[in-house]
């Protein structure tokens, strides 16, 4: 028989995605790196803390690097098209920094998300011209989203399978590289700990990943929030783990073990009660001036933790966690008062712990 030949070639698709790819790398390429904060330590332990701010992204907040990450993937793999949307299943910031990098290449973008999101995050994505769809199950994301790609032509983005294999985990400016670069001027530029929450997983393992790739004796800890399956999956090896309901923490914790989250590659894990996250996010407000997000003070929580160990065994070093988000896209929750107050949550014991850690070294809870 001849040749058999079929030639899908579209120069005017293909004009059109070299267009987008560009426009996604320049934002990259004209954003500077974000800020490695300083939380103030007593000197005399020989500890310092740094935060790495993620905030300071263009769509405020950590998922800023992973929608880009996750926009040049599919981009590059055919799969988002001109003038078809793109579908997310997030709980918020995700689809803020997806509705911001759909609206630059010019494409429709959908959020699928949880009805108790943030009114900010919704206005944020709104602002930057997606659309909310909203759903009462946080555990009905992922097939309202695949529906609704099939209905529309469009692609679902799928951040909880996609993102560990999206991000090139062996360097090229990711969030670990990054970290090491900035602290290699510091006392101790190799930390102890690295401590990532984890929502979809992505951010631990592209951390742990790169540790293990430089051969670096960092160990990396992920907390895990109230009503999140992650450190029950992990503690008993089940891939299967889940949860009834959704966490108070948005952006971290979820129902299901997530594709992205590699259990293997992390060192520890911690469970963290919504009601120490809190208090620590308020206590680090307390000490830089900064409110910052619910997920940020379950990693800061952890880091205590750890340092207050560092200190009981005379032991000097570094430890890096993350500043994923702004506290003004939460004010209506981790700073409210009426809002602990419905959800059950007494943060006075952490809040005491918290100022005694700083104190003493010792940290209890």
């Amino acid at each position: 028989m001849g040749t058999v030949d079929v030639d899908r070639s579209d120069p005017e698709y293909r004009a059109w995605l070299k267009e987008a790819v560009r426009k996604v790398q320049a934002d990259a390429n004209r954003s500077a790196d974000t800020h490695l904060l300083r939380f103030p330590l007593p000197e005399e332990w020989g500890i310092d803390l740094y935060l790495k701010d993620e905030s300071t992204h263009p769509t405020g907040s950590l998922k800023h690097r992973l929608a880009r990450s996750l926009f040049l993937y599919g981009l590059c793999n055919g799969w988002i098209r001109p003038g078809k949307p793109v579908i997310e299943a997030s709980s918020g910031s995700t689809a803020v920094s997806e509705a911001y990098f759909a609206k630059l290449i010019g494409v429709p973008f959908i959020a699928v998300m949880p009805r108790t999101t943030s009114p900010e995050k919704c206005r944020l994505i709104e602002f930057h011209g997606g659309q909310c769809h909203f759903v009462d199950d946080s555990r009905k994301m992922y097939e309202e989203s695949a529906s609704l790609a099939a209905e529309s032509g469009g692609h679902y983005m799928d951040q909880f399978t996609y993102a560990e294999r999206a991000t090139d985990w062996r360097g090229n400016n990711n969030i670990a590289e990054s970290i090491y670069q900035q602290l290699r001027l510091e006392r101790y530029p190799e930390p102890t700990w690295i401590v990532a929450t984890a929502g979809t997983g992505g951010t631990s393992a592209t951390i742990a990943r790169y540790v293990h790739y430089l051969q670096h004796d960092t160990r990396v800890c992920v907390p895990d929030p109230e009503n999140s399956c992650f450190f029950d999956g992990w503690t008993r090896n089940d891939p299967n783990a889940s949860s009834d309901c959704g966490s108070r923490i948005e952006g971290i914790g979820r129902p299901r073990m997530e594709p992205s989250f590699v259990p293997g590659a992390i060192d520890r894990m911690m469970k963290v009660p919504d009601a120490a996250s809190v208090a620590a996010v308020r206590a680090l407000e307390r000490a830089i001036g900064r409110k910052a997000g619910g997920s940020t003070g379950t990693g800061l929580w952890s880091a205590f933790k750890l340092i207050a160990e560092m200190v009981e065994q005379g032991e000097r070093g570094s430890v890096v966690t993350l500043l994923c988000d702004p506290g003004d896209r939460y004010l209506d929750k981790y700073y409210s008062d009426s809002w602990l107050e419905e959800q059950g949550l007494d943060i006075a014991p952490y809040t005491e712990a918290i100022d005694g850690f700083l104190a003493t070294g010792t940290l209890t809870g």
